[in-house]
């Protein structure tokens, strides 16, 4: 199978390459809903020194920045409440934690999760974090820009591999919202 994006040695619909996703991805696959098929989600092989969006692109190709998104894991706090939340922005954005995130959780107080959290709470590897199969509890926070794209290449849970879905696919993952400004300029 050729990928929709990039040039890559090993490209097969995510429904076949269940055992190279971690547990709660590969569930999400295999019980996926929405207008978009299952088989429309791409799983391309990687090689894991490479998963950093940085080196990504350099590697396998700079055309690849403009296409890629990146998945990070937020927490929201008010009062003695802490919300764990994914936010899924371009990857030549960052994720406004502090306006956007903060208002649509309507937390006082917004950050990056640590890294122990965010790696235990998803069950996915650090640097290979995806919004498909989080917790389902969890909001999905996604910007438009990213939805607006024909495909974006996301993680795949692990470090080792990446996931190129249609962009509309991610505004229909359980607890979507799609958001204007999301990701602004880095």
């Amino acid at each position: 199978m050729r990928a929709p994006l990039g040039t890559f040695d090993d490209a097969r619909p995510a429904p076949d390459a269940l055992d190279l996703l971690t547990r709660p991805v590969a569930d999400a696959v295999r019980h996926w809903r929405g207008t978009v098929p299952a088989r429309e989600l791409v799983h391309v092989d990687t090689d894991p020194e490479w998963a950093d969006t940085a080196t990504f692109v350099e590697h396998y190709g700079p055309e690849l920045l403009t296409t890629s998104a990146n998945c990070v894991v937020v927490a929201g706090k008010r009062g003695g409440e802490t919300t764990l939340a994914a936010c899924v922005v371009l990857s030549t954005t960052r994720v406004d934690v502090n306006g956007v995130v903060r208002r649509q959780l309507g937390a006082r107080k917004a950050s990056f999760a640590a890294m122990d959290t965010a790696v235990g709470a998803t069950g996915m590897e650090y640097g290979g974090i995806t919004p498909i199969g989080l917790p389902a509890d969890w909001p999905v926070l996604v910007d438009a820009a990213v939805t607006d794209l024909p495909y974006v290449l996301i993680g795949s849970g692990t470090r080792r591999g990446k996931l190129i879905v249609p962009g509309k696919a991610l505004a229909e993952l359980p607890n979507a919202v799609v958001l204007d400004g999301l990701g602004v300029a880095a």
